[in-house]
């Protein structure tokens, strides 16, 4: 297995890695704090560490605690979630263009959350999460099966084009079944932008136990994903078992982004720019991509979120619009720049 990743060596130094990681760990922290700290109120750093630390009462209290706390918790756990199931996505299918907004994947789990509303009146998180387990599967499923036809099977850019389709189509649907339903309309009007903010502490720790089981799925097909960089039969020849390995990277996006995007909404982007962003550094070895993605993802997904609350002040703007500003020219010269390899 380490003859497959010595192949390559791009990216930093390997002692270079552990450090790098520990730095990043550190910027997330500080983000953390930021965001529990910055706001239409901006409170200072001693002050929110003293109501965590000692909690007395008060509006400092209910603000840190209260509002700030879960969505700052939600933020780290929906970005190293959506970055995590991206690299996953990009890995499996060979494909740098891949993640799960570009792919539907997002796209579909919507699409089942506001039928699960609207139709059926469901309203907490363990209801409907079910109907975002199966409409993010179901979404990449037939995604990945339109991208397939035609010459030179499941290519990068065939992927994007039929994700991009799956995703309109979805939305279409969406807007329809919502529309017929004024209460699930207003519901979904926060939810559609891709917002931190309306969430206890209650709905993250519902969260949890779906995201450590796709975390586990997804480190424990991490090597393997080195052996299908060098192509299925190369992966085969090393002993890898690829429809194992591929359902159980496939189970662990649907729980990672399919838990994200009922809770969350649709935050775009990030599984497709923190998984390029660890590449650069780390070189191909996904023993150390997924990490970074875990902790790069939430750092944009929280800086992201402090943004939107800055620059718009005493209103704010959803995290998902300042994350699809960020992530389309990314998504652009990554597509140029693909076009460009293959003249």
């Amino acid at each position: 297995m380490d003859q497959t990743v010595r192949t390559v060596t791009t990216g930093v130094r390997r002692g270079a890695r552990p450090v790098i990681l520990l730095l990043a760990t550190l910027l997330l922290a500080g983000l953390c704090v930021a965001s529990l700290a910055i706001g239409s109120k901006t409170i200072p750093f001693g002050e929110v560490f003293s109501v965590l630390i000692d909690p007395h009462g008060g509006e400092t209290e209910a603000i840190v605690r209260g509002l700030r706390l879960p969505r700052t918790l939600l933020g780290l756990f929906a970005g190293a979630a959506l970055g995590l199931s991206g690299a996953l996505i990009q890995g499996l299918t060979r494909n740098p263009l891949a993640d799960p907004g570009i792919l539907g994947v997002s796209a579909g789990a919507g699409f089942a959350v506001a039928v699960a509303v609207a139709a059926l009146g469901l309203s907490s998180f363990y209801s409907y999460v079910w109907f975002a387990f199966a409409g993010a599967a179901i979404a990449s499923v037939v995604v990945y099966v339109l991208g397939s036809y035609g010459r030179g099977g499941a290519t990068p850019v065939k992927l994007a084009l039929a994700g991009v389709a799956m995703l309109a189509l979805l939305t279409s649907l969406t807007s329809g079944v919502l529309l017929l339903d004024p209460d699930a309309l207003y519901v979904y009007r926060s939810w559609a932008v891709g917002s931190l903010t309306g969430q206890d502490t209650a709905v993250v720790a519902q969260m949890v136990p779906f995201l450590l089981v796709g975390t586990a799925l997804a480190v424990s097909v991490a090597p393997a994903l080195n052996s299908l960089a060098l192509g299925d039969d190369v992966a085969s020849a090393l002993g890898r078992r690829l429809g194992l390995i591929r359902l159980g990277g496939v189970v662990a996006v649907t729980l990672l982004a399919g838990t994200v995007s009922a809770v969350v909404g649709p935050i775009v982007f990030i599984g497709l720019v923190i998984p390029h962003v660890a590449r650069a550094i780390t070189g191909p070895d996904y023993r150390w991509i997924l990490p970074y993605t875990m902790v790069l993802a939430p750092c944009l997904v929280l800086a992201a979120d402090i943004l939107g609350r800055v620059v718009a002040r005493p209103g704010e703007i959803g995290v998902g619009v300042i994350t699809a500003f960020l992530g389309a020219p990314f998504f652009i010269a990554l597509i140029r720049r693909r076009r460009l390899a293959e003249l």
